[in-house]
């Protein structure tokens, strides 16, 4: 079983946080004979899961081995979000003077409080992931860890939790490849890296990603020397490469130098500090750090589980898991990061809703119908759903439409207009089936091409829609304007010309 990060520092804040997500003088209760559902792991599936099954009446079992609330609210989406605004408000401010006549700003900042404003933010929020709050809500909250003991029985500390159906909601934790030398180097990862309280002056971030990329951006701005090494030569190779460029411009703007092309062969401790030892194709090449940051994805939380003592078989993604999210034991669902590549809190919400309704209800709902979008937050954002590139449909082809934002007014105004939106479209079609913006606030951009995705609502109907002037969404009915101009055949062009000739001779 992998150990579990301590909470550090232990100052007024985190003691909330803990008092809350797993108090010190919790007592588990006593098991009912059996539960309608247990579900295994607190993070956002587990918790969605437990709370909409006790809000429609199903005896439920909730079990935690480490903090209530998980990722998101302990080393995810909470904490990084609260730094990375920080750190834009510093960029802000040493911007203002050259580019809106702003005062000027000296100094380098308190590293220190920014990281006490996010611990005690996230000790804020912490209640509603709490253990009080689910207790209250009629769920059965127990901490320690679950191990499958049969089909339809988990073993939590002894304690015997019978189910008729269960959802495993464990979550995942930050992968360490085996490198020579890392693990004996004891990296941070997200898990860690929200604990410092003295910024590292040099920070070496291994990977590139969405995670590497936000972090890396996020400690240049507030003063860190950072490096990013990667081993493609580009960043957010999930996304399309002109989005991808830009995001690379900016981290470079920002301070952060990055190594891509880079092959990790060792890591070394000395009196230099960390050093990745990468080869380049040409030789090697030393990259010293005071602090190293390994951000290399995600592997499942499964150690402990048991899981062939239920019948429970492993996939590619995790926990196999099929188009109602059921795993190989039909009485047992699986959702979020320890059954999914999609590992967003947003998505884990999105399957633990469905999940409810099949386990529970006999639904039918399908995995694959869910349209789930994606937000990496750096400055710019970058944010995408459905195609974004190769296959689209059928053959393959898709027709797409760019808007710059350098063509939309509330960008130029806001000195944001490195950016775009584009569309991709069905060849031919006013059929949405993807698209990607980058700009400061593309994340909630998105959401707008999400609904109209997940309805079946054309390009055209977002053109029709009346927008707020000056908005970045404006681009949306730009691209929805640039499609009917192309669409607008030369013959359809002359048609329309006659027409008006002759109503011109009317009265």
């Amino acid at each position: 079983m992998e150990a579990q990060p301590p909470i550090v520092p232990l100052d007024e804040a985190n003691r909330r946080l803990v008092a809350e997500v797993h108090p010190p003088d919790w007592v588990n209760p006593e098991p009912a004979d059996r539960y309608d559902l247990v579900v295994i792991g607190a993070g956002t599936g587990g918790l969605v899961s437990a709370a909409i099954g006790a809000a429609v009446g199903a005896r439920v079992a909730l079990v935690e081995r480490h903090l209530m609330g998980g990722d998101c609210l302990n080393t995810g989406c909470v904490p990084s979000k609260a730094v990375l605004r920080a750190a834009r408000a510093w960029a802000g401010a040493r911007a203002a003077a050259d580019r809106f006549g702003g005062p000027p700003v000296a100094g380098e900042g308190d590293f220190g409080a920014v990281m006490a404003r996010m611990r005690g933010l996230r000790a804020d929020i912490s209640e509603v992931d709490g253990a009080e709050r689910f207790r209250s809500l009629g769920v059965d909250v127990f901490f320690g860890q679950a191990r499958f003991t049969s089909a339809r029985a988990v073993d939590v500390d002894g304690a015997a939790l019978r189910f008729r159906r269960a959802i495993l909601a464990a979550g995942g934790r930050p992968a360490l490849p085996p490198i020579p030398g890392l693990a004996e180097a004891e990296p941070h990862t997200s898990d860690t890296i929200f604990g410092l309280t003295e910024r590292p002056e040099r920070l070496v971030v291994l990977g590139a990603g969405p995670i590497g990329c936000e972090l890396a951006q996020a400690f240049a701005r507030l003063g860190s020397r950072v490096t990013l090494v990667n081993r493609s030569d580009r960043v957010l190779s999930k996304e399309e490469p002109e989005a991808a460029e830009i995001v690379r411009r900016a981290l470079e703007r920002d301070g952060v130098v990055f190594r891509g092309g880079r092959r990790v062969l060792r890591v070394e401790r000395g009196a230099e500090g960390t050093t990745l030892v990468c080869g380049t194709g040409g030789g090697e090449e030393r990259i010293a750090g005071d602090a190293l940051l390994v951000a290399l994805g995600r592997t499942p939380n499964v150690e402990g589980l048991d899981l062939a003592a239920a019948g429970v078989e492993m996939g590619p993604e995790g926990v196999a898991t099929d188009e109602r999210l059921r795993t190989t034991n039909r009485a047992i669902y699986a959702v979020g990061d320890i059954a999914s590549r999609l590992q967003f809190t947003h998505a884990a919400d999105a399957q633990a809703r469905l999940a409810i309704r099949n386990a529970l209800f006999f639904g039918r709902g399908k995995k694959s119908r869910l349209v789930i979008p994606r937000a990496t937050y750096t400055s710019p954002e970058v944010a995408a759903v459905g195609r974004t590139s190769g296959r689209a449909d059928g053959d393959g082809a898709m027709e797409s439409v760019t808007v710059p934002l350098a063509d939309v007014d509330r960008a130029r105004l806001d000195g944001e207009e490195e950016g775009f939106v584009r569309v991709h479209l069905a060849p031919g079609k006013d059929r949405i089936l993807g698209a990607t913006i980058v700009a400061e606030h593309a994340g909630e951009l998105i959401s707008q091409v999400t609904q109209a995705l997940a309805t079946g609502t054309g390009l055209s109907a977002l053109g029709d829609m009346v927008y707020p002037y000056p908005t970045v969404a404006e681009a949306l009915r730009k691209a929805a304007d640039a499609r009917r101009r192309d669409k607008l055949t030369p013959r359809a062009r002359r048609m329309l010309e006659i027409f008006l000739a002759v109503t011109r001779r009317l009265p």
